[in-house]
């Protein structure tokens, strides 16, 4: 199992109810559109803002942590060249801070129990 994180920014000027807006509603929906198949997991992970529980809330860099799970590293590569760089880069533009964009291939080790 391969997984990708992805920390990312909203842009500047734009809520957060309006980036949550945005994202569910257009871009993940664009994004499915372009491939032929769906990842095992596709999650959207929003920040939640002045939550007593978020104490490091102002040096929190992000807004989002998208999620990405396929079942092998082939089906990431595959999933990558099915995607049209240039229009998802557009999309994002709309409601992203693309400068900020951080992406990491994940090795996730569970514990049950």
């Amino acid at each position: 199992m391969l997984k990708v994180l992805a920390f990312l920014t909203k842009r500047k000027g734009l809520e957060t109810q309006e980036l949550i807006d945005y994202y569910e509603n257009h871009h993940v929906p664009f994004v499915l559109s372009l491939v032929s198949a769906t990842p095992l997991v596709y999650k959207r992970n929003y920040l939640v803002r002045g939550d007593e529980f978020n104490r490091e809330d102002e040096a929190i860099d992000f807004d989002v942590i998208t999620e990405l799970v396929f079942s092998d590293r082939a089906g990431f590569v595959k999933w990558i060249e099915e995607l049209s760089v240039e229009a998802i880069a557009a999309d994002e533009e709309r409601f992203l801070d693309r400068s900020r964009t951080k992406a990491y291939v994940i090795d996730e080790r569970v514990t049950a129990g």
